[in-house]
């Protein structure tokens, strides 16, 4: 079945669009006029125009605050990166000690959060940084007996399926913006092997053995919700027609365990807030691919945020929340395309008030919290690093590659050029 433009799906819901002048009644929104997208064309959907935006009212969030602080995540996790190509995971900014934890789970997302802003701004050394990364990850890569090539991390002593998928998703990131061969390669031989993870149930198992690839361990949500988007993503953006049915199967199984039978068991299950962000942008490729049986994804998307919001009570953590926040923006944009205003509306305020604060957690933001402020002497070597909490000076690479994912996602949707 071909794939059903963005524009259909919406004109089956209403038989009018919204009018601009209705729009500019509308607090906290961007409209829903001419920024239709044919979903099966596989590009990101485009920032609406300034003129569709004119109906968001001002805020203390601006387009050029995000720039800047886009800008400094992005110098920060750069600084990070070791000449090997492998990251630094987390320093102590006023001490200056680094951590021992080998955490490649996080080291392979700083990857990823590198290939999001490079996807997002092409730059020499971002590329630079890229191909680094791939050529440490393919130094460490080994066949497997079952197919494809695994990521034997140094010092580890298992493999996680998490490191492959986030891996891959760098490489589908870079992959979109040129077409390198060797890249390409690598990236079929991870997906080949992340397949064998998969499980009857449509999960991936977590973890697999350095001598074989072998896996007997079970599934965890993280891993799974990594897994799913990067099957999805290669599935819609570089041309693995392959994946697609194995992508929708296993987002409806997924959502049936983590979005549905998780809750049910426990209303604010830790199940649930591990899946999350990572179910909700899988969901989001899926339904904006248009592809048959996707449709639903949309509802799963704005349904979790909603619980995200109302049970697990984001905005009432102490910790940063920037990961719930790449999962939000990707239910606000389906609410704009589905054309639920007062989810719309809802959403936009939360990711307005949430992504203030954690703004003013990251170091030499122009906006700083109270505790950076009386740390100013011990900030800039360490321009543009997010701290975990308003008063914890551990800088950890992976809070700041999920916020920066999160800025880049509220710059396209709520707040354009």
């Amino acid at each position: 079945m071909p794939a059903v433009p963005i524009s259909k799906r919406i004109g089956a819901q209403t038989t009018k669009l919204t009018t601009a002048q209705q729009a500019l009644n509308l607090t906290m929104l961007l409209t829903v006029i001419g920024c239709e997208v044919e979903n099966n064309v596989p590009t990101d959907p485009p920032e609406a125009t300034r003129q569709e935006s004119a109906g968001v009212p001002q805020t203390r969030i601006t387009r050029d605050l995000l720039d800047e602080s886009l800008a400094l995540g992005r110098r920060f996790l750069l600084a990070r990166q070791t000449p090997h190509g492998d990251f630094r995971y987390q320093v102590n900014f006023l001490d200056r000690e680094e951590s021992l934890d080998p955490a490649q789970v996080r080291k392979a997302g700083a990857l990823w959060g590198v290939a999001l802003i490079h996807h997002d701004q092409p730059a020499r050394q971002t590329r630079e940084s890229l191909l680094k990364g791939f050529a440490f990850y393919r130094s460490c890569s080994h066949p497997s007996e079952g197919g494809g090539q695994f990521i034997a991390h140094p010092g580890a002593l298992h493999g996680k399926t998490g490191t492959m998928a986030l891996v891959s998703l760098a490489l589908i990131e870079f992959l979109r913006t040129e077409q390198v061969p060797e890249c390409r390669q690598q990236l079929d031989n991870y997906l080949a092997f992340l397949l064998t993870l998969r499980t009857d149930t449509g999960q991936f198992r977590k973890d697999y053995e350095l001598d074989t690839g072998f896996s007997f361990s079970e599934p965890m949500p993280y891993f799974d919700g990594e897994s799913l988007l990067a099957i999805t993503k290669a599935a819609r953006y570089l041309q693995r027609h392959d994946l697609r049915t194995t992508a929708i199967k296993s987002a409806h199984r997924m959502f049936g365990m983590y979005g549905k039978r998780a809750r049910e068991a426990e209303n604010d299950s830790p199940l649930t807030k591990a899946f999350y962000q990572w179910g909700s942008m899988a969901f989001f490729e899926l339904y904006a691919s248009g592809w048959e049986n996707t449709e639903i994804f949309a509802s799963h998307t704005i349904d979790l945020a909603h619980w995200m919001i109302d049970v697990h009570r984001t905005e009432e953590r102490k910790l940063n929340t920037g990961y719930a926040l790449e999962g939000i923006s990707c239910a606000y944009e389906l609410a704009r395309l589905t054309q639920q205003t007062a989810a719309q509306q809802k959403f936009a305020a939360v990711i307005e008030r949430q992504l203030y604060k954690l703004i003013g957690w990251q170091l030499t933001s122009p906006i700083p919290c109270a505790y950076l402020q009386t740390h100013s002497a011990a900030v800039a070597p360490f321009a543009g690093g997010v701290m975990n909490a308003c008063d914890d000076p551990e800088l950890r690479i992976d809070v700041t590659q999920h916020q920066m994912h999160a800025v880049i996602l509220a710059r396209r949707f709520l707040w354009p050029r």
